[in-house]
């Protein structure tokens, strides 16, 4: 049951680039960029410390580049590129709602964002900022979901929330198996085991290592974060083993 007070004090927020092209077939639907920016928005009116990680699918995969003729680690830098084109975009939207934010990227660029500084970043945040983390790891062959992990651990979060265009973490692919069935609550060690599509494997051992909870939902459900932040299960939720 969710409470009137947050239960975490610093959460990591990993958004895909795919989330912000609504019903277009790739690039930045402001319309949809303007509600997942209220949705954070609402959680930062909580209280709650915020940082964030997107990915860049919306424009370029480095792995579909490379298949497409590319060398991979070019590819992967100009994946890196994209994230960075994306957290401006989310920036802009949560400030026209009156919140901070800083863009720190892995990647130097500083005539439009930060690099990134762990204790910087961690100073925006004790001021209520939201930090948006760009450019992934910084480095090829890393997705953005292992750089969220490894900005969850560096900055303290208690969760990593990953915003998803499904339910939550399912027995199989739903959209091909109609029998494949929602799991509220796996542990690290199942998930690797199983090889269940959570996150890659460098993202789930590095959230394994400091314990930090993974909860997978749907981004699309209305006011869902906030619920998330409130204490609601929704989605699904990955943890230590004892805490299942």
């Amino acid at each position: 049951m969710p409470s009137a007070e947050p239960r975490f004090h610093r959460i990591m927020i990993k958004l895909s680039g795919e989330a912000l092209m609504g019903a277009q077939p790739f690039g930045i639907e402001p319309v949809v960029v303007g509600t997942i920016a209220d949705e954070i928005a609402k959680v930062a009116e909580l209280g709650v410390q915020i940082a964030v990680v997107v990915g860049g699918g919306n424009i370029i995969r480095g792995v579909s580049a490379h298949e497409q003729g590319i060398d991979r680690i070019t590819g992967d830098s100009m994946g890196m590129l994209a994230t960075v084109i994306n957290a401006l975009a989310l920036s802009s939207a949560i400030e026209q709602l009156g919140v901070q934010t800083r863009v720190q990227t892995a990647i130097e660029m500083n005539e439009v964002a930060e690099p990134f500084i762990r204790r910087r970043a961690i100073r925006h945040l004790d001021k209520g900022r939201i930090v948006l983390f760009a450019g992934g790891t910084g480095n090829p062959f890393f997705t953005t979901d292992s750089a969220a992990a490894l900005r969850a651990n560096e900055i303290g979060a208690e969760i990593l929330m990953k915003a998803t265009k499904v339910d939550g973490v399912y027995s199989s692919d739903p959209e091909t198996n109609a029998d494949a069935s929602l799991i509220p609550r796996l542990n690290y060690a199942e998930v690797l085991q199983r090889g269940l599509k959570v996150m890659d494997a460098a993202a789930i051992a590095l959230c394994m290592e400091s314990e930090i909870p993974i909860q997978i939902f749907n981004i699309r459900v209305p006011g869902i974060m906030k619920q998330v932040v409130l204490g609601d299960d929704a989605g699904s939720w990955v943890g230590p083993k004892e805490a299942v």
